[in-house]
Formats: C-alpha cells, sequence, structure tokens
C-alpha cells in the first residue's frame, strides 16, 4: 500500500444509494412531523483500497432521489482527483461557481467532503479526530426530544435521565404560552433541578410573540431557547436577544460557514450549533469552528452525532453532541453513550459502516 500522504492515491469510484429509515419517535416540531430518516449512503472509493462513508439527511423522502443524483453526479467529478479534502472542496466550489453551493448541491458537497476525510482517516489508520490533530475523548451529550407533549415527554426525560444525560432538549411552539410552561415544567419536575432543560421553537414565532414567550420561560431555569424565529431573519434573531435574559441558540441551518459569519455579525445568537451536512462538511466545519473560537461562543452540534463527536473533540469551544439517532438502524455499530456522553469510537475513521441486510431492507430504488 502506497503511504497514506501520496498524491497517487486517487478517488477511483463514488457510489450512492437512498433509504428510508424508521425512527423511534417521529420528529414532531410546531412546523411540521418528520415521520422517517430518509437518507443518501455514500461510499467514496480510493485507489489504494481505503472506503469512505458519509450519509446525508434530506428531511423529506421527496429529496432522496434527487440528492443521490447530486452526489453521483458530483462524485464523477471527482473520480482521478488526489485524495486531499481541502482541494476537492476548492474544486468542487469552482465547479458550483454559478449554480452556488446551497440547496441539494451544497448537501451533497458536504457528503462526499465528509466520505473523503473518512477515507484519508482509513488510509492513514487514524480516527478521524486523530487525524484532525485532537484526542478522543468523552464529549457530554444532550438528549434531543421532540413536541412530545406532557406523558411522553416526561416518560422520555426519565428515560434520559436514568441513562445519565446532563442535558436534554424539548421542542416547544405549542398552541399557546400556557402549554409551553405546562410541558416545560412537567419535564423540570421529572428530571430535577441538576439536569439542563434545553428548548426549541424550530423557527415557529414571529419577534413580539416569540420575545414574550422567552421571557415567560426565564423563571423555569431553561440553558438555551434555539431558533425562536425565522432562521434567516439575522436581525430577528438580534433584536429578540436584546430583550431577553436567556441564551439564544441557533445554527443547524446555515449553510456554509459565510453565512454563519453574517448570523454572528448581526448579533444573532449567544450559542452556534452548526450542522455538519449543512455547514460544509468536515471542511466546513473547521472553519465554522475558527468563526466561533474569535468570537468566544460554545459550539454545538446538530444531529449527525457519528461524525460530530470526532468534529467536536477538535473544536476550540466544545459544549455538546446532540444524540439524536437517525441512520443508527443502517449501521453494523451506532455511536454509544454511556454517562450521557460519547467517544469517538477507536478504528480508522468515522467509525461509519453499513449493515447491508437493513440496507437492503430499508432501499429506495429510483422508479
Amino acid at each position: 500500500m502506497n503511504h497514506p500522504t501520496d498524491p497517487s492515491i486517487l478517488i477511483a469510484a463514488v457510489h450512492a444509494r437512498a433509504v428510508n429509515v424508521p425512527l423511534e419517535y417521529p420528529v414532531r416540531t410546531s412546523v411540521g412531523v418528520i415521520a422517517t430518516a430518509p437518507l443518501v449512503l455514500i461510499d467514496l472509493h480510493a485507489s489504494d483500497g481505503s472506503i469512505g462513508r458519509a450519509y446525508l439527511f434530506t428531511y423529506t423522502p421527496l429529496a432522496l432521489e434527487a440528492t443521490r443524483q447530486m452526489v453521483t453526479a458530483l462524485g464523477e467529478v471527482l473520480k482521478g482527483q488526489p485524495l486531499a479534502p481541502f482541494d476537492l472542496d476548492r474544486l468542487l466550489a469552482q465547479r458550483l461557481r454559478l449554480l452556488g453551493r446551497t440547496g441539494l448541491a451544497g448537501m451533497a458537497c458536504a457528503g462526499l467532503d465528509m466520505a473523503a476525510w473518512d477515507a484519508l482517516a482509513v488510509a492513514r489508520g487514524l480516527p478521524l479526530v486523530e487525524l484532525l490533530g485532537g484526542r478522543r475523548r468523552p464529549i457530554a451529550a444532550y438528549d434531543s426530544h421532540s413536541l412530545d407533549g406532557v406523558e411522553l415527554g416526561v416518560q422520555r426525560a426519565e428515560r434520559a435521565v436514568a441513562q445519565g444525560f446532563g442535558a436534554i432538549k424539548t421542542k416547544v411552539g405549542y398552541a399557546t404560552l400556557a402549554e409551553d410552561l405546562r410541558v416545560v415544567r412537567a419535564l423540570r419536575q421529572a428530571i430535577g433541578d441538576d439536569t439542563q432543560l434545553l428548548v426549541d421553537y424550530n423557527q415557529g414565532l414571529a419577534g413580539p410573540e416569540a420575545v414574550r414567550r422567552i421571557h415567560a420561560l426565564e423563571g423555569e431555569g431553561i440553558g438555551w431557547v434555539e431558533e425562536p424565529t425565522l432562521q434567516e431573519d439575522y436581525a430577528g434573531h438580534a433584536r429578540i436577544r436584546a430583550q431577553v435574559r436567556l441564551p439564544i441558540q441557533m445554527g443547524e441551518n446555515w449553510c456554509g460557514p459565510d453565512e454563519m459569519a453574517k448570523a454572528l455579525e448581526a448579533g444573532a445568537c449567544d450559542l452556534v450549533m452548526p450542522d455538519a451536512m449543512k455547514i460544509g462538511g468536515v471542511t466546513g466545519w473547521l472553519r465554522a469552528a475558527a468563526l466561533a473560537q474569535a468570537r468566544g461562543l460554545p459550539m454545538s452540534s446538530h444531529i449527525f452525532h457519528e461524525v460530530s463527536v470526532h468534529l467536536l473533540a477538535v473544536t476550540p469551544t466544545c459544549h455538546l453532541l446532540e444524540r439524536m439517532d437517525l441512520a443508527g438502524p443502517v449501521l453494523t455499530e451506532p455511536l454509544a453513550f454511556e454517562n450521557g456522553s460519547a467517544i469517538a469510537p477507536p478504528q480508522p475513521g468515522t467509525g461509519i459502516a453499513w449493515n447491508e441486510e437493513a440496507v437492503r431492507r430499508f432501499e429506495v430504488r429510483a422508479c
């Protein structure tokens, strides 16, 4: 085998498959319900035999085939290129200059970036975190829940506390403020005072209503309020932030570090939580982490916990890892959590490997 840094290690092929995976609990939000996890599974083959794997989450099955095709098409652009992720990122940026790297194109680029980094780490025989210059260490996580109401919400919260999680997140934005408070207070009673309680409005409120509801939550021991209004309204978030005492969290919908920079310049948030897919994969995450470090902002993750556990370990302002298992049913070894934390697995790469029997069961083939 060639030395991993040898430029003769090239990208030989990229394969993409679509699956629609069941969720233990549907993801209920104030703006809609995600009943299943539609995923595009990526296998990037290098000329030395290394394989890099990653997945994309398309939110709706309607986007599965289009995303799979975009990954396949951009994979053809990368064939024959050296396995050098920063160079690949520049190449894709150049090829998509006129179209832009947002939407499905941006997601596809991020998936290829994550797969390329995974392949490079496999080629070097290192876990991704070590390839990036960090070390495997426990990363504190929060258990991420939905708009569950009181009965299911309390049941899930008690289970999370029993599993050792020091923080849970619930989605709010019920029809009335009274219902928000009823759920939040029931969860607080269930988890006690030592467990952090985080809330997420999923962009569901207009500015004045967001201020009203957040003021009402200020005596409930809330750790952060996530996306109270439209995520692209950075000025609106800044106005809300100026009028409330609770920390404002956002970032899962930033499409690349440039959008993150605009939000930070507007003073839109106290905390940041990029999404590994939307921020631009490993390469985009590293750039985002530098922006957070420059402003001293705690940085958490949004879904994709298999890769995020590696990335947070090299993030200077590392805060919390989101535990939300989207891909577990199609993985041979889902990421393990112990006492409310996760550690990047010791095998080379990210540790993502497909359970092929499950992939066949949940695969969605183009008509």
